[in-house]
């Protein structure tokens, strides 16, 4: 029964049939997982778009998925895959859909929350496997796993229980209560499905062990325990019970797999709660670490953990990108490992061995009760870091000088502390969850990096105005479009109305409750003009009260009065980097501020999600940027070649792919992050 009816939430066209075959056109080149090949390169061998042409290139097609929430919020991370004519791919409401690759017409939907709860979080593509007539697409809605007929969209009703299996079982322990979704496609290793999860961050998350499913039943055939059981590799970095009650060491960005070795290369997490690892003292193994298992058995054949005890969300963020590097003038297979903190890690894939110097130095002291800050990180000497590390008072803006001094700020690795710290990169890199892409021809590695920097102190009401609110309703608070002003709002609305705003939200402002209270009540009080002596509001959530003692009060990205990052810019840079020297071959900043309209103004750099992709022709095409555009650029001088307009932000990493002899790039337009507005579509283009 439950099969039949999740076929129910399948739209499809009934003339289509599905006849293409890889080989049947000799005109078409799949892109045909997330990263281009199951190496994670990024990298195609097409070349008809090119640095000649380029500038040619128009709409192709466009496709509007239909589903944005109620609230207009929503955003779509996705990167397309495409297999025999077919692209295959998620919406904003995390259904999966197949449309005609050349033209955007919609072949299939699968909604799957047609029949139960609405689930909401990011979604960064989906898997394709096959084997003779047998192709289905893996993809992940909320904590469940679903295969579907790649020609339908149908459940296949053989693979676990009538489609799907739950990514809450087989973790060890009960984790009913506990956040745990998917949010970045698997990968495939023969019949084999290897898969992580999302989990929460706090005191209480579920364990992030790894899991991989018979590709065909939806069993597990092997799980890689991150936090180590008694008796396994890495138990004794770990308090002797941690495993039973640690959460955390998950691996949610992207996995990598190397076909011919038959290796599996998981980067994962830090263990949970982020900021406080009182109760969990030691190094904290496989917390932030590259792994490499045999992708047959699970068996670990070595690790890399790049921060020892994380106290900064320092997740390595990105699939790891294979490459092959001439070193000490012999041709070494290499996996490069990019990280939040902007360094590159580069290993011998086979034996794990750093091909460039790694550094332990000593990092400073936590002065947090109970805490014990592991007394060195390592660093990557080569390359030199692609984000920015340090800080200096003359670096921040001189309206935030005041702030700067109040502030710890003792380089990369600053503690948490009672009184703030500066965390630069900040929480979410540096490197982040677009990745990187490598040439291989050349073992050139493109890699962007967003520079703003994140503090761990409470904000001032202007503060968390500047970092919610000015994106719609302006920094004179005058409002635009559906955005109201919000000149005397105390006149109009009681302390107890502005609350029930900020926490639950109004027509499509989104609610604000994931706030601590202490950065509501500053902004309602900013928001009033004056201070309330009353409690925040008797019916506030209540918010549940850890076991440690600190808490962390929010995640804030550093903006000035005028709601500009508070740091100098370059604000968000391009880099292309020689793995075969580390060198640098060239960087750039990537993308201008939207307020900064003044077409003569130098690039300030943006903020930014997303990732690059190169090609033969020699382009690499990357969105990415906040201003909302789609760029091209010479991949050997980092020129800027073409760029264009898309209808919402491309937070997403694109793809390219050939039907019929033309050749597509397309970019999933989300927008919905850092203030900007929300898109459903995809946006594909190619040549005249």
């Amino acid at each position: 029964m439950r099969g039949w009816r999740a076929a129910l939430a399948v739209i499809a066209i009934p003339a289509f049939a599905c006849t293409q075959r890889a080989g049947s056109d000799s005109g078409a080149v799949d892109w045909r997982v997330t990263g281009g090949s199951p190496g994670n390169t990024r990298y195609s061998a097409l070349d008809q778009i090119n640095r000649r042409n380029v500038g040619q290139l128009k709409v192709a097609w466009i496709y509007h998925t239909g589903d944005l929430p109620p609230d207009g919020h929503s955003e779509i991370q996705a990167t397309p895959i495409v297999v025999n004519g077919l692209l295959y791919t998620t919406t904003p409401a995390l259904a999966a859909i197949a449309l005609r690759a050349e033209s955007g017409r919609l072949l299939w939907r699968f909604d799957p929350f047609a029949h139960r709860a609405r689930e909401s979080h990011v979604n960064r593509g989906v898997v394709y496997w096959a084997d003779g007539g047998d192709r289905r697409i893996f993809f992940a809605a909320g904590r469940r796993l679903y295969a579907l007929d790649a020609q339908t969209g149908h459940p296949i009703p053989t693979f676990g229980d009538s489609g799907s299996v739950d990514l809450g079982v087989g973790l060890g322990r009960d984790v009913t209560d506990a956040y745990l979704v998917s949010t970045s496609p698997g990968v495939v290793y023969k019949d084999i499905l290897i898969w992580g999860t999302r989990v929460g961050e706090e005191e209480g998350a579920a364990p992030g062990h790894v899991r991989a499913y018979d590709a065909r039943t939806g069993k597990i055939r092997w799980t890689f325990h991150t936090i180590p059981w008694p008796g396994e590799f890495g138990y004794d970095t770990w308090p002797a019970d941690a495993y039973k009650t640690a959460g955390g060491a998950n691996s949610w960005a992207g996995m990598t797999v190397d076909t011919a070795r038959g290796f599996v290369y998981i980067p994962t997490g830090s263990a949970s709660p982020d900021f406080y690892g009182g109760d969990r003292l030691g190094a904290n193994l496989f917390a932030n670490s590259l792994l490499a298992l045999d992708a047959t058995t699970g068996k670990r054949i070595w690790h890399f953990q790049t921060v020892h005890h994380d106290l900064w969300d320092r997740d390595l963020p990105a699939s790891p990108n294979l490459v092959t590097v001439k070193h000490n003038g012999k041709r070494v297979d290499a996996v490069a490992q990019i990280t939040k903190s902007g360094l590159v890690f580069l290993f011998d894939r086979g034996s794990g061995n750093p091909l460039f110097p790694i550094e332990e130095r000593a990092v400073p002291a936590s002065n947090l009760r109970g805490e014990r800050a592991w007394p060195t990180q390592p660093y990557s000497l080569t390359p030199a870091p692609f984000a920015r590390q340090s800080i200096a008072e003359a670096d921040v803006t001189p309206a935030e000088r005041r702030r700067f001094r109040s502030l710890r700020h003792d380089g990369l690795f600053t503690p948490p502390s009672r009184e703030g710290s500066v965390v630069l990169p900040g929480f979410d890199g540096g490197g982040e969850c677009g990745g990187a892409a490598v040439d291989t021809q050349t073992g050139v590695l493109y890699v962007n990096a967003r520079i703003p920097m994140q503090t761990g102190a409470p904000r001032t009401g202007a503060a968390v105005y500047a970092g919610a609110c000015v994106a719609c309703h302006g920094v004179d608070r005058r409002g635009h479009d559906r955005a109201p002003s919000l000149i005397g709002i105390g006149a109009r609305l009681t302390p107890d109305q502005v609350f029930q705003i900020v926490e639950h939200g109004r027509g499509f402002m989104p609610s604000l409750a994931d706030l601590p209270a202490e950065e509501k009540r500053a902004v309602i009080e900013y928001l009033l003009g004056r201070l309330l002596n009353e409690p925040l509001l008797a019916n506030a959530t209540h918010r549940v009260h850890p076991k440690s003692p600190y808490e962390f009060v929010g995640y804030e990205r550093w903006r000035d009065s005028a709601g500009f990052p508070a740091i100098r810019p370059p604000w968000g840079t391009l880099s292309a980097i020689d793995l075969n020297t580390g060198e640098y071959r060239w960087r750039i900043p990537l993308g201008q501020h939207p307020a900064l309209t003044d077409t003569t103004r130098p690039y300030s750099g943006a903020e930014q999600y997303g990732g690059p992709i190169v090609t033969a022709g020699g382009l690499v095409f990357i969105a990415a940027t906040m201003d909302a555009k789609f760029r091209a650029f010479d991949k050997t001088t980092g020129q800027l070649l073409w760029e264009t307009s898309l209808p919402a932000a491309g937070y997403a990493t694109p793809s390219t792919y050939a039907v019929g002899g033309r050749q597509y790039v397309v970019i999933a337009a989300g927008g919905g992050k850092l203030g900007t507005k929300s898109g459903d579509a995809y946006v594909a283009y190619s040549l005249p």
